[in-house]
């Protein structure tokens, strides 16, 4: 990245910080979460006993390969935003013969070109190329294999963690890079009992209060931002209104921060809401995604505690 790109970067990073803490509730993107640290953290959750999402879903992709290989197509380019250590397309690369090439994406650059050097020692058959960027926002693929069909890869539920008024822009975005011949498989959680849920967003060990302090721990390094993270606590709790658990970080203690040239004042109880995680019904997911995707097929655990969903553009 040019001097220029990152000072750019940086700008872009400050202005949404600025705006985010300027709200009544104040918030910051979850997307800030992942730097190298942030990405260790999260691998780290997916192990975490607590944690159903990640070990139900894997259990969903070892049963159902072989079904998922024939949806997928003869020859496939599989792309994977927001990738970070790629443990479930291990699953895929390592039971099926028809991915020619994959596209592992994040926002954290150094991970994701360890992760990728990695996997080419591990499936050295396959062309293993990453890809650095925001793909919350329209982005380009590298050159790959024209030929083969475009299958956007997309577990863990991560479409819950955007905000309802994101989704759109986001579907859109996915739609467009798969094209009319593509596809998009994807993990959506599903609802159930409130303290199954809340259980696994405040574990035991305090690994997910580790990742969601380590945002501010990111934005001091990368903007200079002067947060204490003593002064704040994490907590997550279940918003039955709008379905979904919330991450805040609450003030423990009246204080102020310097975000570039802005000072924000934190009051003794106020949250910052650093990220959403939406739970669905088999309905209510087939209804979001109407606009741009038609559910194919779904599979899911016999808890039905998660789904991995196989979607076709329209």
């Amino acid at each position: 990245m040019t001097e220029t790109e990152l000072l750019s970067k940086k700008t872009s990073m400050l202005e949404e910080v600025i705006k985010g803490l300027s709200q009544e509730q104040k918030s910051l993107p979850s997307k800030f979460f992942y730097d190298e640290r942030g990405s260790e953290l999260f691998d780290e959750i997916t192990e975490l006993e607590e944690y159903y999402p990640t070990r139900t879903e894997r259990m969903i992709l070892e049963d159902n390969v072989e079904e998922i290989e024939e949806f997928l197509g003869k020859k496939v380019l599989l792309i994977e935003p927001g990738s970070g250590s790629s443990s479930k397309t291990k699953i895929l690369l390592r039971n099926m013969e028809n991915i020619c090439c994959y596209i592992p994406m994040d926002i954290s650059g150094d991970y994701l070109y360890k992760v990728a050097e990695d996997l080419r020692e591990e499936f050295p058959d396959v062309s293993i190329i990453p890809l650095s960027a925001d793909y919350t926002k329209p982005f380009e693929l590298p050159e790959s294999s024209p030929d083969a069909r475009k299958v956007v890869f997309y577990p863990g539920s991560t479409i819950g963690n955007f905000k309802l008024e994101k989704v759109a822009q986001f579907l859109k975005v996915i739609h467009d890079i798969v094209e009319e011949d593509g596809a998009f498989l994807i993990g959506a959680d599903l609802q159930k009992d409130i303290q199954v849920l809340e259980d696994a967003y405040n574990d035991s060990k305090g690994i997910t209060a580790d990742f969601n302090k380590n945002l501010l721990v990111h934005l001091n390094r990368e903007i200079g931002t002067s947060f204490n993270t003593d002064f704040f606590e994490h907590r997550a709790i279940w918003n039955n209104e709008k379905g979904r658990i919330e991450m805040h970080l609450f003030v423990l203690e009246d204080h102020s921060v310097m975000v570039g040239d802005e000072l924000i004042e934190f009051m003794k109880g106020e949250s910052i809401h650093t990220e959403n995680s939406h739970k669905y019904t088999l309905d209510s997911f087939a209804e979001m995604v109407s606009d741009w995707f038609e559910v194919k097929k779904v599979w899911t655990d016999e808890n039905d505690y998660f789904s991995l969903q196989y979607l076709e553009p329209k």
